[in-house]
C-alpha cells in the first residue's frame, strides 16, 4: 500500500515537472519551445495512461525489490583473468590523450595572464555564469574525427583517451542529464559519436577520460574556496554521484566497446575509496572487459600516484603523471601520461615543446620498464591539433614504422641499467629476442651487454634497407655486438639480439651505505642488486678493491661489511666459479667535516614567514619582491595564504639539532620548493610539477643552524611538507619544538 501512495505522489510530481520541463527545455537550441497546447495534450495523455502505468510499475517494483536492495557485486577475478583483460592494453604500449573542451577557447589567456590551461576556470577564478558564456563560442568547424584518428594511427598509437568530461563539467557528448554539453553549443554535433565511428573504421581503441570532480554541477561538493558568492545550500552529493553514474551509463551504452575508463579529479574529501570501488563495480557491470585506472578511488599513498590493486586501493593500473618511474613498477601495469609542452589543454603561447628525440627516447624508456606511454595533445578551438603536435606525431610515426616491433608486445628489460640506452624483449621459439635501443652509439662500434650468460643466436639492425647483420662475441661476463661505424638513426637505432633461452643476467653488485658522505667512520655493504642480502645466490661472491684498481678473482671477498675511516673509492664485481659474471659497480664515500652550529641570542619559538603573490614558473628572487604579509608561525605551513594559486612563501629561522650527524632533509611540494641550511642549498625541488619529493644531506654539528625554505604555487593542487632524518631520527616532519627565530629587539 505504501508503494501505491508513493507512486500516486510521484504522479503529481511528474506531472508538475513535465510542465516545467516543456517550458524550459527549449533554451537548449536543439528543440523548439513547447507551447501551452502541447503541454495540455501531453498532460492529458499522461493522466489517461497513469492508472495502467501505476499497476505495471507497482508489480515491477515488488518483483524486483529484493534485487534492488542487493549491492553490486565486487568484480573478483583470477590473476589469469586479469592478465587476459589487460592483454590488448599491455601489448599496445602507446596511446594518445586528448584534452579538449571549453577551455580551448581562451587558449590559456585571461585578463592579461597567459599561463593558463584546462584548469583556467579554477585558476583564473572565473565565475560559473561567466564561464558558461564559452558555450556560445564553441564551434570547432574544422574538427574531423577521421583526421584525428589517422594522426594517432600514423604515429603508431593503438588507443585514444579523450576527455568526455573534464573538471569544468563540460561534456563533449550528447547527454540527456545536463545542458552543459556540446549540444548546447553552436556546433551541435556529438564529438564522441563521430570519434567512436572513426576509431571503429580505423581499428583504434576508444577510451574515455571522465572527471569525478565537477566545478559546474550544482550538487558537487566542495565548492572552490574562492567561490564565495556561489552557495552550496541545497547541494546533494548523493544526487551528484547518481549523475556521474547516469552519464557513465550513456558513455558505456551509446558508443560501443570502450577500452579504458580513465578517471581523474578523485582527490577531494567528498570522494572515498568506498565510492571508488562502487563506481568501479558499476562501470564493469556495464562493460565487464573494460579497464579502469587507479584514479577511481582516493589517491594512493604513493606521491607519484602509482599504487593500485592493493589493500584499500581501487583500479587496474597505475598512472604516474609527467614522470617515468626510475625502475618502472615491476610486476604491475602502469602508464605514464605526459604533455608535449607545458599544458594539457591548448595554450597558444606555450612554446616549450619537447623535441622529437626526447619523445622517442621516452617511449623506449617507458617500454623498457614495462609501461605504456600516453602522450597528450590539446586541440585548438577550431578542432585542429596544433602544428607542433602534428610535426612530433609524424616524426614519432616515422620511427615507429621502422622500429614498432621493438615497442609493441614487448616486456621490460632484463637489465637494470644500460649506459648506452634501453632494452625491450619478447619470447621467440627456443629463446628470447632482445631489442637494444642505442641512444649513445659506441665510438669503437662495440656494444657491450654485461652480465648475460646466454649464448647468442643472431643479431641485426632494424634500421636500414638491408637490416645490417652484426657479429656477436663474448668478453668475460658480457656479449659484444659489433655495430657499423655510423648509427642509421642518431636518436635511437634498434639492434636485435636473439639469445638461447630466457635471459640469464647477473647485475653488478650494489654498494650501499647510509649516505655518500660521513663524519668519523662509515659502514659499507656490498650486496646483490636485485635481492636482499639474505636471499643472494650462494654461488656468487662479491670481490672488491679500495685502491681504484679493477676487482679480480684475487681481490678481497666481501664478508660482512667494509668499515671506512677516510675518503675511499670502492669497486666491486660478481664472480662465480672463478669467473666474472657481472659488470663493475663503483662508489665513492667522502669523509667530511661538520658544519659548526651558531650561537644566537634572543631566540623565541616559531618561524618567520613572508607571503607573496605573483605568477611564476619557477622560484623567483624573493629578495627583490615586496611581501603582501609577514609574521610568524609555529611551524612551516601554507595556512596564511589569501588564495589557492599564484602565491609564494619564504620561511626563515633556526633549527636546533640534537647531535653531531649527517642529516637528510626532505621537501615535498606542489609546485616548487627549496631548502637551505646555513645559506647552502640542500634540497632543490623547484619548477612546475605535481606533488613530488626531493632530498639532500648535510653534516651538521649539534645546536642551532639557519633554516630557510622557499615555495611557490602556480595552479592545481597546493601542498608543502618539510621533514628530516638522521641515524637516530626516523624520517619525520620538522618538529615545532626545534624551530626558532630572532625575537623583536
Amino acid at each position: 500500500m505504501f508503494i501505491i501512495h508513493a507512486l500516486d505522489s510521484l504522479y503529481h510530481a511528474l506531472l508538475f515537472h513535465m510542465r516545467i520541463f516543456y517550458t524550459t527545455r527549449g533554451n537548449r537550441n536543439r528543440a523548439p519551445h513547447k507551447g501551452p497546447i502541447y503541454i495540455m495534450l501531453s498532460s492529458c495523455l499522461f493522466t489517461a495512461c497513469w492508472p495502467y502505468l501505476l499497476i505495471v510499475f507497482s508489480l515491477y517494483l515488488l518483483s524486483g525489490s529484493v534485487q534492488a536492495q542487493t549491492p553490486s557485486r565486487d568484480f573478483q577475478e583470477s590473476q589469469s583473468e586479469y592478465s587476459a583483460r589487460m592483454k590488448w592494453w599491455s601489448e599496445a604500449r602507446f596511446g594518445l590523450l586528448i584534452h579538449w573542451g571549453l577551455y580551448s577557447i581562451p587558449a590559456g589567456e585571461w585578463k592579461g595572464q597567459t599561463g593558463y590551461g584546462e584548469w583556467i576556470r579554477h585558476t583564473a577564478h572565473i565565475p560559473v555564469e561567466e564561464y558558461e558564456k564559452f558555450l556560445a563560442q564553441f564551434n570547432p568547424i574544422k574538427f574531423n574525427a577521421d583526421t584525428w584518428v589517422r594522426a594517432a594511427k600514423d604515429a603508431g598509437m593503438k588507443y585514444i583517451v579523450i576527455t568526455s568530461k573534464h573538471h569544468d563539467g563540460f561534456c563533449l557528448f550528447d547527454s540527456k542529464f545536463t545542458e552543459f554539453d556540446v549540444m548546447s553549443t553552436p556546433f551541435k554535433r556529438d564529438i564522441l559519436k563521430e570519434l567512436a565511428d572513426a576509431c571503429r573504421k580505423n581499428g583504434m581503441k576508444l577510451c574515455f577520460y571522465h572527471s569525478i570532480m565537477d566545478w559546474h554541477h550544482p550538487d558537487y561538493l566542495p565548492r572552490r574556496q574562492w567561490e564565495t558568492a556561489r552557495t552550496s545550500e541545497g547541494a546533494d552529493f548523493e544526487r551528484f554521484v547518481q549523475y556521474v553514474k547516469d552519464e557513465l551509463k550513456e558513455l558505456l551504452t551509446n558508443y560501443g566497446d570502450i577500452g579504458v575508463l580513465w578517471f581523474d579529479g578523485n582527490w577531494e574529501s567528498t570522494w572515498s575509496n568506498d565510492r571508488g570501488r562502487d563506481l568501479y563495480n558499476y562501470v564493469r557491470s556495464l562493460q565487464p572487459n573494460i579497464i579502469i585506472n587507479n584514479r577511481v578511488g582516493q589517491p594512493p599513498p604513493s606521491e607519484s600516484g602509482v599504487g593500485f590493486r592493493e589493500v584499500g586501493i581501487v583500479g587496474d593500473y597505475g598512472t604516474p603523471e609527467q614522470e617515468i618511474p626510475a625502475t618502472g613498477l615491476p610486476g604491475k601495469y602502469w602508464e605514464t601520461c605526459m604533455t608535449m609542452n607545458d599544458h594539457w589543454g591548448f595554450n597558444r603561447r606555450d612554446s616549450a615543446w619537447k623535441s622529437t628525440g626526447e619523445l622517442i627516447k621516452d617511449l623506449a624508456d617507458i617500454a623498457s620498464k614495462g609501461g605504456n606511454f600516453l602522450l597528450n595533445v590539446g586541440p585548438t578551438p577550431e578542432g585542429l591539433f596544433p602544428q607542433a603536435s602534428i610535426d612530433r606525431l609524424h616524426a614519432v610515426g616515422r620511427w615507429m614504422n621502422v622500429n614498432g616491433e621493438a615497442i609493441y608486445g614487448t616486456s621490460a628489460s632484463p637489465f637494470d641499467k644500460l649506459e648506452w640506452g634501453r632494452c625491450t624483449q619478447k619470447p621467440i621459439a627456443g629463446g628470447t629476442r632482445l631489442y637494444l635501443h642505442v641512444f649513445k652509439w659506441p665510438l669503437d662500434g662495440k656494444l657491450i651487454l654485461h652480465g648475460i650468460a646466454n649464448s647468442p643466436k643472431q643479431s641485426y639492425l632494424l634500421s636500414g634497407p638491408n637490416k645490417h647483420a652484426c657479429t656477436v662475441s663474448r668478453d668475460e661476463d658480457g656479449l659484444v655486438v659489433n655495430l657499423p661505424a655510423r648509427a642509421p638513426d642518431t636518436i635511437n637505432t634498434v639492434a636485435v639480439l636473439d639469445i638461447v633461452g630466457s635471459p640469464d643476467v647477473t647485475e653488478p653488485p650494489l654498494i650501499w651505505s647510509d649516505h655518500e658522505i660521513f663524519i668519523d667512520t662509515a659502514d659499507v655493504l656490498v650486496r646483490d642488486a636485485r635481492v636482499s642480502l639474505v636471499r643472494q645466490n650462494p654461488n656468487v661472491g662479491f670481490r672488491y678493491t679500495l685502491d681504484g684498481s679493477p676487482p679480480t678473482i684475487n681481490s678481497a671477498l666481501f664478508q660482512d661489511r667494509i668499515q671506512l675511516a677516510r675518503t675511499t673509492a670502492i669497486r666491486a664485481r660478481c664472480f662465480r666459479d672463478g669467473k666474472a659474471v657481472s659488470g663493475e659497480a663503483a662508489a665513492t664515500f667522502t669523509k667530511v667535516t661538520l658544519r659548526p652550529s651558531a650561537v644566537v641570542e634572543d631566540l623565541v619559538p616559531g618561524i618567520q614567514y613572508k607571503y607573496y603573490e605573483g605568477d611564476w614558473d619557477s622560484l623567483p628572487d624573493y629578495g627583490k619582491l615586496k611581501p603582501v604579509r609577514e609574521d610568524t608561525l609555529s611551524n612551516i605551513a601554507l595556512s596564511r595564504r589569501n588564495r589557492e594559486e599564484y602565491f609564494g612563501f619564504t620561511f626563515t629561522g633556526f633549527i636546533r639539532l640534537p647531535q653531531d650527524d649527517v642529516y637528510e632533509f626532505f621537501a615535498s611540494s606542489d609546485d616548487g620548493s627549496r631548502l637551505y641550511i646555513d645559506d647552502s642549498l640542500i634540497v632543490d625541488n623547484d619548477g612546475l610539477h605535481a606533488m613530488s619529493e626531493k632530498s639532500g644531506v648535510a653534516p651538521l654539528a649539534a645546536g642551532l643552524h639557519a633554516l630557510r625554505v622557499t615555495f611557490f604555487q602556480k595552479g592545481g593542487d597546493v601542498d608543502l611538507k618539510v621533514g628530516y632524518a638522521s641515524r637516530n631520527i626516523s624520517k619525520r616532519p620538522l618538529p615545532a619544538a626545534a624551530l626558532f627565530h630572532r625575537g623583536a629587539n
